[in-house]
């Protein structure tokens, strides 16, 4: 066995999801360099096939524990692959975290990713369900994803287009087992225009008293309204946003704005469709702030669900999909959750 690669029997994967939940894997595979992948996937624990590909834990719910092996790529990696001056190739291990990478890329002066700051999580996360925050999404900046596939032995190397990106969505997320994203290229320009009219970000900044703002400006800008919102994972479970914001035809969203006036409607997918707030959808239930024994929901942001220490993956999951069946029932607007959810169905 490659030196890369290191197995553990019954491993606690409660350190390894940020809602804190208590799960167990009967085998967790570590690797250190993408090239040991297929020694790795030759091992005993491996060779009935792949359970879970885990990255940061940011995006799932242990519902259930995993059934079989769950592997974990480690290697951090981070290289610049060329430069004209204009812009830089810039190339991450999956294992790479999304947030110094940001920083990372930040201090060699390149800008893009600043709106991204503070997400949980690994790169090789990023490209599944296309991150996106304060009008930026990854696949504006995502250059080619490297990835193998268990299940022929090939190795892939997709370019944008290829990746298939939609809203919080992409051919990664459609074949969720499909694919080991091993590492992602990113185009990232010495200058890129600034996006500051979302979310309060022009507010931030005039509260931190600059009017000529730099992408760093913008990532600390950004950094200060995520954790004033957002729960430090490190202190209360949560996986963030844990809804996807609805989109709906444009008809459906003009009978519930003339309804209710307050609703914030941004533009869908395309002319003909509308993106709803979740958040408001589910405050507007009633639900920010709301505890069920140790499972809730945070008294600061209603998308986000939290874990109060001893919440199990299936309350908090039940806890979610009461929330999801009150908005249908009052707005008739499904809502989805954007973590995947490992050990039960939606």
């Amino acid at each position: 066995m490659s030196p890369n690669v290191r197995i553990v029997r019954d491993a606690s994967l409660r350190q390894r999801n940020t809602f804190g939940v208590d799960a167990r894997a009967p085998w967790l595979v570590s690797v250190d360099d993408a090239a040991a992948l297929p020694d790795a996937l030759q091992a005993a624990p491996l060779r009935d096939g792949l359970a879970l590909a885990l990255g940061g834990g940011s995006n799932l719910l242990f519902a259930g524990d995993p059934e079989g092996a769950v592997l974990e790529l480690s290697g951090r990696q981070v290289r610049v692959l060329s430069e004209d001056g204009e812009r830089a190739i810039v190339r991450a291990d999956a294992g790479v975290q999304w947030h110094g990478l940001v920083l990372q890329s930040l201090a060699l002066g390149y800008a893009g990713l600043e709106n991204l700051a503070l997400i949980p999580g690994t790169v090789g996360a990023c490209p599944i369900q296309n991150i996106g925050a304060y009008g930026v999404e990854v696949r504006d900046f995502i250059h080619a994803v490297e990835a193998f596939e268990p299940g022929n032995g090939q190795w892939h190397r997709f370019d944008n287009a290829a990746c298939r990106f939609g809203y919080r969505d992409s051919r990664f997320k459609q074949a969720p087992d499909r694919y080991l994203i091993t590492a992602v290229e990113f185009a990232l320009p010495r200058r890129a225009a600034l996006k500051l009219d979302y979310a309060g970000i022009g507010e931030e900044l005039a509260a931190m008293g600059v009017d000529a703002p730099t992408p760093r400006d913008v990532a600390d800008a950004v950094i200060a309204i995520r954790q004033r919102k957002l729960p430090d994972p490190a202190v209360l479970g949560n996986a963030g946003s844990f809804f996807k914001n609805p989109i709906v035809p444009a008809a459906q969203a003009d009978a519930l704005l003339a309804a209710h006036p307050a609703m914030p409607v941004f533009r869908g997918t395309d002319a003909d469709s509308r993106k709803l707030s979740a958040a408001w959808l589910i405050d507007a239930c009633g639900w920010k702030g709301h505890r069920d024994g140790d499972a809730g929901v945070s008294p600061a942001h209603a998308l986000v669900l939290v874990n109060h220490g001893g919440a199990s993956g299936a309350q908090l999951l039940g806890l979610a999909r009461r929330i999801a069946e009150s908005v249908q029932a009052r707005f008739a607007v499904p809502i989805e959750p954007e973590p995947r959810i490992v050990g039960a169905r939606w």
